[in-house]
């Protein structure tokens, strides 16, 4: 099988998306992850897209930031499919049609085939949503990697 990640993102691509991420949380005291995955595991093929962002977040302990403020993007290649999923501080003050909006105008990207594009742009969009709500704390620190979690 082919590696869709490889195939659809260069090492820059992936650089520019964690740039976009940090940039981001410049202004919030939220905390933005992007995951990208090939496929989904045998055991998991029953999960909807939903579910399988819900096991994400967990298993990239997204939960445990001080305030609840983690936000995780999930994309499965394979199945051509992706999620936006805000822990319950961001969920208990931000409209769930927020991300939804912001699927909707990555997903404009991503049938271009702009992946990159679209996912710094959904970063980009989150950050400002997070900023509004959860301005940057003078004693913020970073507590999830900016990096993009491949697998």
């Amino acid at each position: 099988m082919k590696n869709l990640v490889k195939n659809l993102f260069t090492e820059n691509d992936l650089a520019m998306v964690a740039s976009a991420i940090g940039e981001a949380e410049k202004k919030t005291a939220g905390e933005i992850r992007v995951s990208v995955r090939q496929k989904r595991r045998w055991q998991e093929r029953k999960l909807s897209i939903e579910e399988l962002t819900r096991r994400e977040f967990q298993m990239l302990g997204m939960m445990k930031t001080r305030d609840r403020t983690g936000i995780l993007i999930l994309l499965v290649l394979e199945d051509k499919k992706f999620f936006i999923l805000a822990d319950e501080g961001i969920h208990a003050r931000v409209d769930e049609n927020t991300w939804v909006n912001i699927a909707d105008d990555m997903s404009t990207l991503f049938i271009q085939k702009e992946f990159r594009k679209g996912i710094v742009l959904g970063v980009q969009a989150v950050g400002e949503v997070l900023a509004k709500f959860f301005p940057r704390k003078p004693d913020d620190t970073n507590e999830i990697p900016n990096d993009v979690h491949i697998r």
